[in-house]
C-alpha cells in the first residue's frame, strides 16, 4: 500500500469549511471531476476533504422503500436534507461532525483492484490516528447503517465506512469518518427512517436492521475531544510527509469547465431518479 501513499506530488483540496453549506451532490461531481483529471494524467494523485451540513445520502435501494416519501418527510422534519445518489450503497448521515475524505488515484498505467483501494484508505486512517491504529479493524459491522466489508471499527463499534467510485481510469476511494458527536444518535435517525419507510411491509431487498449501540464516533471510542478541523490539519501534515511536494488548492480555472459538466450530469441524474 505504501507505493500508493508515497507520491512524488500529492494534491490537497480542503472543502471541510468552504463546502459545508453546499449540497452533497456537488461533492459527487467534484470527485467525478478529480477521477477524470487524475485518471487522464491531468492532475497528480489528490486527496479531498469535505463536510456537509445535516444531510442523509440515500442509495438507489433506499429510494425504492415502499413508503419513501414518508421516510424523506421524516428526515426533513428532523432537520436533515435527503439526497439520492445514483449508485449503490445505503443511507449515510452527514453533518458537521462527520469528515469525508476522498483519495483519488490513477489507473492509467496500472490497474488497482478494489481491495487495494480499500487498503490504501485503511492505511491512511491508521496513520492519521496512530494511538488507535492497532485497534482499528475492517470487517462488516452487522446492525450498522450502510454496512460493508470494510466498515472500520474499534471494539466492535463502527466509526467509518468506505466506498469507491471509478471513472475514466481514475479511482476515488471515499470514507465517512464520524469524528465528533454521537454515533448512536446518527444510527437512531437511520433506524427510524427505515421503520417509517417500510411500515412493516416485506420487500425483496433486505434493509439493515440498524442497532444504534454498534456505532460510535472516534471521540467517543478514544475518549478524546477530537475535531474535524484538527483531523484535516493532521491529514495535510501526513501528506507532506508522504510526498516531495504538496499542492494545496481548489480546481483551477481550466478545470472548472469539466466540473460544470459533471455537476450538471449529477443533478440531471438525481432529478430523473426523483421523478420515477
Amino acid at each position: 500500500m505504501l507505493t500508493y501513499l508515497q507520491q512524488k506530488t500529492w494534491r490537497f483540496w480542503d472543502q471541510s469549511v468552504s463546502g459545508i453549506g453546499h449540497s452533497p451532490l456537488e461533492s459527487f461531481a467534484a470527485d467525478d471531476t478529480l477521477c477524470h483529471l487524475v485518471g487522464q494524467d491531468m492532475s497528480p494523485a489528490t486527496v479531498r476533504t469535505w463536510v456537509h451540513n445535516n444531510s442523509v445520502v440515500l442509495g438507489i435501494q433506499d429510494h425504492r422503500l415502499p413508503h419513501i416519501a414518508d421516510g424523506m418527510n421524516f428526515l426533513a422534519v428532523k432537520g436533515f436534507t435527503p439526497i439520492v445518489r445514483n449508485s449503490g450503497g445505503l443511507a449515510v448521515v452527514l453533518d458537521s461532525g462527520v469528515l469525508n475524505i476522498s483519495i483519488v488515484l490513477s489507473e492509467h498505467h496500472s490497474k488497482i483492484d478494489i481491495n487495494t483501494g480499500y487498503e490504501v484508505m485503511l492505511e491512511i486512517i491508521k496513520a492519521l490516528f496512530p494511538k488507535a491504529a492497532e485497534h482499528i479493524e475492517a470487517y462488516e459491522i452487522v446492525g450498522s447503517y450502510c454496512p460493508g466489508s470494510y466498515d472500520l471499527s474499534i471494539g466492535g463499534k463502527k466509526f467509518a465506512g468506505i466506498s469507491q467510485r471509478r471513472l475514466r481510469q481514475g479511482i476515488a476511494v471515499q470514507i465517512y469518518l464520524c469524528i465528533e458527536g454521537s454515533g448512536a444518535e446518527r444510527a437512531s435517525l437511520i433506524r427510524d427512517f427505515y421503520k417509517i419507510g417500510l411500515q412493516g411491509e416485506e420487500t425483496k431487498f433486505e434493509y439493515p436492521q440498524v442497532r444504534p449501540e454498534v456505532m460510535a464516533s472516534l471521540s467517543e471510542l478514544l475518549n478524546e475531544k477530537l475535531t474535524v478541523q484538527q483531523t484535516v490539519i493532521d491529514l495535510q501534515k501526513l501528506l507532506m510527509e508522504l510526498s516531495d511536494e504538496l499542492k494545496i488548492g481548489s480546481l483551477q480555472q481550466e478545470e472548472m469547465e469539466l466540473y460544470s459538466f459533471y455537476l450538471n450530469r449529477v443533478f440531471e441524474r438525481n432529478k430523473k431518479m426523483l421523478s420515477k
